[in-house]
């Protein structure tokens, strides 16, 4: 049953929908994947580092948001039951218990990376069948990339 109809053909729909249902999955990991390595990152840099997580998270969480709701707006239903994420993310899973700071710094490097690839392919892949939702994914891979900057000028050693 669809509630919603959406103006997309069918085929544009399924394209467009798997597209902002993948990106959902990594959203939400991703923000999961921040908050997990924000409780448990100890070093010299920690108070940074903990800080630049919770900027993650925010933007994750906004981002999730907005896609859920885009998919919501053209007759997709979200999912980001727990379940779903796990088997959907790109994001490798978080080791446990206390984790480096630099070691913090290189998860969230390697996390944001892996969204970023699917998110450029996801924008590719809705340039014809649907370009508000390109549009949106353009500006959330934005963001991300600016994410993966700081972290990865926070692990530069310079020269």
């Amino acid at each position: 049953m669809s509630v919603v109809k959406s103006s997309l053909s069918e085929a544009d729909l399924k394209v467009v929908g798997e597209a902002l249902q993948g990106a959902l999955a990594d959203l939400v990991d991703l923000g999961l994947t921040a908050k997990q390595v924000h409780w448990n990152v100890v070093g010299p840099r920690f108070r940074s580092i903990h800080l630049q997580l919770d900027e993650v998270v925010t933007s994750a969480r906004a981002h999730q948001d907005t896609v859920a709701e885009r998919a919501s707006a053209i007759g997709v239903t979200p999912d980001g039951r727990a379940a779903t994420v796990a088997a959907q993310s790109a994001i490798s899973e978080v080791k446990s218990g206390w984790i480096k700071d630099t070691d913090a710094v290189q998860t969230m490097v390697d996390a944001l990376q892996a969204v970023i690839t699917r998110m450029r392919e996801r924008v590719e892949a809705t340039d014809e069948p649907d370009p508000i939702t390109q549009d949106l994914l353009i500006a959330v891979t934005g963001d991300l990339e600016k994410h993966a900057w700081m972290f990865q000028a926070e692990s530069a050693s310079g020269g």
